[in-house]
């Protein structure tokens, strides 16, 4: 291996929630594209397939010294933590809101500036649905606003409703709107991972809630073309 080639020379971020089913795929989108990959895993994860050539490293978020090591030498941090479907119903506050915090006092003290964060169509409304799941919209528009608020290069992805298929991906289209943009529609995680990758290298993408689904046959448009169009609308 040469010089230019080693881990060293090499551009890392760091991803947590790695072991999720958007995770990995961010994980194994981001090795696809030469970079080197730090996985934040909980220590009873299982670790998927995808995060093979992966750095893992196993914490608790709640570790500050040890999110804070795990961050020192990353220049990014996607977070696609989440709150699963459980009977514990302070779960959402304790991972999409209290979590975050957490991340973001690491990236603070890690002196990490560039931060995407995972969320979902609709995140801070009360009034909806999947409410009945312990507020986790509520928790979420929380999550994002420390985030907003945190004096970071931060980008916050909302997707619609995630697929596992990838079967006819790349006909796929992707619609993009600014917050409040969108109110239903779906994508598959793997698109989802690539726009999270794409706004770590698109810098008009700081400062912006970014909702996405996606639609065969629409334009394969990128992040960097929405962003520079006039207007924040549905594209």
């Amino acid at each position: 291996m040469s010089t230019a080639d080693s881990p060293e020379s090499r551009r890392r971020i760091a991803v947590s929630g790695a072991s999720g089913k958007t995770g990995w795929r961010v994980v194994q989108e981001a090795i696809g594209r030469g970079l080197v990959v730090r996985a934040l895993l909980r220590p009873g994860s299982a670790v998927p397939e995808g995060l093979k050539g992966a750095e893992i490293v196993r914490l608790e978020l709640s570790d500050a010294p040890a999110l804070e090591a795990a961050l020192r030498d990353c220049e990014a941090l996607v977070i696609t933590t989440g709150a699963r479907p459980s009977v514990d119903l302070l779960g959402p506050l304790k991972v999409d809101a209290l979590a975050i915090r957490s991340q973001i006092e690491a990236c603070q003290a890690a002196g990490l500036k560039r931060v995407v964060l995972v969320t979902a169509l609709c995140s801070g409304r009360l009034l909806h649905p999947l409410n009945l799941f312990g507020l986790i919209l509520v928790w979420k528009g929380l999550g994002e606003r420390w985030l907003a608020e945190s004096g970071l290069d931060w980008t916050v992805v909302r997707p619609g409703g995630l697929k596992e298929s990838e079967l006819g991906i790349e006909r796929e289209g992707i619609v993009f709107s600014g917050a409040g943009g969108q109110e239903g529609g779906s994508l598959p995680r793997r698109l989802v991972a690539r726009v999270c990758l794409d706004a770590l290298d698109t810098p008009a993408s700081i400062s912006r809630i970014v909702e996405i689904t996606s639609s065969p046959g629409r334009p394969q448009d990128s992040l960097a073309t929405w962003l520079n169009q006039p207007q924040s609308a549905p594209a």
